[in-house]
């Protein structure tokens, strides 16, 4: 970690808590907030996957979109129209992780360059960041979008690098999702974990250089 001259970040899950969304939801079904929470996010998660397969990109709206639908019809949940905008609506206001901000902040004053790769488009990322209280410290917001593909596709990863503008190992890339870091590491970023809870990390011919439990902890490794 020596050498490390820029931070790529994700951003959903890692800067921004995904299952804030559970509020909006258990307004909606008492009771089953935190259910829909996790399986739209599974959902999201296996869309984007499939779509890169497929070749049939899609923004990362409607991927969210239709992850919501789908998880309405698996859980037998009634979904018109308005209800299905609010719940989607609420993805633009996630919360940012408490240590985040402050974190954040800290980088920066390190001298490090930072900049968010993400497969939310660049509507997504703006309006995410800027509800969150986290926008200032970054140099660059790279959506997927750019290469109509999502992560974990090398293309994506070249985006970060490209706009950074510094080689592939001196790149810190930060995620919280196991399956991120691995896609990175085979990009030859160096990465980081952010074990957040409890977890596994994937068996995929890659381990994170570095394994925090949060941004302040990245923080204190780097200074």
């Amino acid at each position: 970690m020596n050498d490390i001259r820029a931070i790529a970040f994700d951003l959903y899950g890692t800067l921004c808590d995904v299952h804030s969304v559970a509020d909006t939801c258990e307004g909606f079904y008492p009771g089953r907030g935190r259910e829909i929470s996790l399986l739209w996010r599974q959902k999201q998660l296996e869309y984007t996957w499939l779509r890169s397969l497929m070749g049939q990109y899609t923004s990362f709206e409607n991927a969210t979109e239709d992850s919501l639908v789908y998880t309405a019809h698996h859980l037998g949940l009634a979904l018109d129209n308005d209800r299905r905008a609010e719940l989607c609506e609420a993805y633009f206001r996630l919360r940012a992780f408490p240590e985040v901000p402050a974190a954040l902040h800290a980088l920066n004053d390190l001298g490090l360059p930072l900049a968010i790769v993400s497969n939310g488009s660049g509507r997504s990322i703006e309006a995410v960041v800027r509800h969150a209280g986290i926008h200032d410290p970054f140099a660059h917001l790279i959506s997927v979008e750019v290469a109509q593909v999502f992560k974990p596709d090398p293309r994506v990863y070249e985006l970060g690098e490209r706009a950074l503008a510094v080689p592939r190992p001196s790149i810190l890339f930060v995620s919280s999702n196991a399956w991120d870091v691995t896609g990175a590491g085979h990009y030859g970023f160096s990465t980081c974990w952010v074990k957040r809870g409890a977890g596994t990390f994937e068996e995929l011919g890659q381990r994170p250089g570095l394994v925090v439990q949060g941004l302040d902890q990245l923080v204190s490794a780097l200074k």
